[in-house]
């Protein structure tokens, strides 16, 4: 997939983003929310065997050319995939930029891959997250309380969401202004 808004670009992540992507997944500030608060302490070489064996399908998020996070999204099921999103350059989050993205990754695995169901997961205290998610459609499917346990061993709580076409909310017509 490889999709373009603006000054936004989807693409598919590649061996030569394996550099990148281990240092956003080295960063305990950028995997904190995922339950890695010190980091995977991962491998170039690592990641790009991930990349080339992986069912996950890693794409890189670019803004004007430079990388600012990634998407990903797996098949679990008939019509059904779930998705991840991490806009990992802190200076380009909370600028609107996450609907827009979202917007037009859903859009193609909607109306290009025919997927009829996309569900996530996000820890509950995520509210940042949780709000974009709910703007565009998606719906709360439950709560799991003291779901899993990050890297210190803390428990933590996850919220499951669901979104299908017909409650999808598209941002992709609205401009961003950086």
């Amino acid at each position: 997939m490889k999709r373009y808004n603006g000054h936004i670009t989807i693409r598919e992540a590649a061996a030569d983003d394996a550099d990148q992507l281990c240092r956003w997944w080295n960063d305990g500030q950028i995997m904190a929310h995922a339950g890695f608060p010190l980091g995977l302490g991962t491998t170039p070489e690592a990641i790009r065997q991930k990349i080339a064996e992986d069912d996950n399908h890693r794409h890189i998020i670019l803004y004007d050319s430079i990388p600012i996070g990634e998407i990903n999204y797996r098949e679990t099921g008939a019509g059904v995939c779930e998705i991840g999103i991490k806009i990992c350059n802190a200076s380009m989050q909370n600028k609107g930029l996450g609907k827009l993205i979202l917007s037009m990754f859903l859009e193609a695995l909607f109306d290009e891959y025919g997927y009829e169901k996309i569900i996530l997961d996000t820890n509950l205290n995520n509210l940042r997250a949780r709000h974009v998610y709910e703007q565009l459609g998606f719906r709360e499917i439950r709560i799991r309380e003291n779901a899993w346990k990050d890297q210190l061993g803390e428990l933590q709580s996850a919220v499951d969401y669901a979104l299908t076409k017909d409650s999808f909310v598209s941002f992709t017509g609205i401009p961003i202004l950086l």
